[in-house]
């Protein structure tokens, strides 16, 4: 209902995420218009993300939509996610740093892979 379309790749054994849990991810978002990547967490070399589920600000290359897929992913599963421009960017677009910039009001697609889901710290 609310624009997020999502394939899954995989579906994963292990446990599913709460607001407060650490969950290990890895992330490769793109911008659906013209295919150029904003974030790439996959492969040899590259750290995968880290963040406490429902915490702001959100970490490189993460939106509103991402973290709406992680509530019901568990560890292990992996997922095509198209995230319209109300639960990505909105309107200002986003700036990483890199030479891409998200537009504004773009339609992203990820590919997202849940490694760990680890209890928060109390």
């Amino acid at each position: 209902p609310n624009g997020i379309r999502y394939y899954e790749m995989r579906v994963g054994g292990g446990a599913m995420p709460r607001p407060g849990d650490l969950v290990v991810i890895d992330l490769k978002g793109t911008i659906k218009d013209s295919g150029e990547v904003f974030v790439d967490t996959f492969g040899g070399s590259k750290k995968p993300l880290a963040l406490v589920l429902g915490s702001r600000p959100y970490t490189r290359g993460m939106c509103e939509g991402i973290e709406y897929v992680l509530r019901t992913m568990k560890a292990g599963g992996k997922r095509r996610v198209i995230v319209p421009p109300n639960l990505g960017f909105g309107e200002n677009g986003a700036d990483f740093g890199s030479s891409v910039q998200v537009p504004p009001n773009a339609t992203l697609e990820y590919v997202v892979e849940v490694e760990k889901v680890s209890i928060a710290p109390a």
